[in-house]
């Protein structure tokens, strides 16, 4: 228990070192954007994308993928039920409305890490673009104030765990981790 009150509280050291931050109006604005490249509508551009080179293994493991994903997703946030910062710090508001109740895991940042694991294995020459790219859809939850530092980790390890699974298993020539 003990252990969960010290992560409990590095996580608002955290947080509260992000927000201090947020008065910056342009990181304010880069983090609305960041976030959003993650709503779900580059996945699907991306999905087309494949489907236009024809890449029907590529769209396989990401479609077994994404509903392993949202399934486990969805499970963990209404089993664990964390409270988001809003409710979880009293006077606090978040700069966006979230689209759920709960903040355990972040959503936008597992799906994000999913993509740019699956997207740098089949193609390498985007590895830099997308690595860079799942982090920084983490931070951008942290600092528009509806995640918690913790639950971008727990994000990014859920969809970059998924992906692994999903091309071993899917892609034969995938070595194991």
């Amino acid at each position: 228990m003990r252990l969960l009150q010290q992560i409990h509280s590095a996580d608002l050291q955290t947080f509260d070192w992000c927000l201090k931050r947020k008065h910056h109006q342009h990181m304010v604005s880069a983090s609305r954007w960041i976030s959003r490249t993650a709503d779900g509508y580059l996945y699907v551009f991306a999905a087309l994308m494949v489907c236009y080179f024809s890449r029907w293994d590529i769209l396989q493991i990401l479609a077994y993928a994404f509903a392993i994903e949202r399934i486990a997703y969805f499970f963990l946030k209404n089993k664990l039920k964390r409270n988001r910062p809003p409710q979880a710090i009293p006077g606090y508001q978040s700069i966006i409305k979230p689209s759920d109740q709960f903040s355990f895991p972040s959503g936008h940042t597992s799906a994000a890490f999913l993509v740019a694991t699956i997207g740098s294995v089949y193609d390498p020459i985007y590895w830099l673009l997308l690595m860079v790219w799942a982090p920084l859809v983490g931070i951008s939850r942290v600092m528009l104030g509806v995640h918690f530092p913790t639950d971008i980790l727990a994000g990014s390890l859920l969809g970059f765990l998924i992906a692994q699974f999903c091309l071993y298993f899917l892609l034969p020539s995938f070595p194991a981790l």
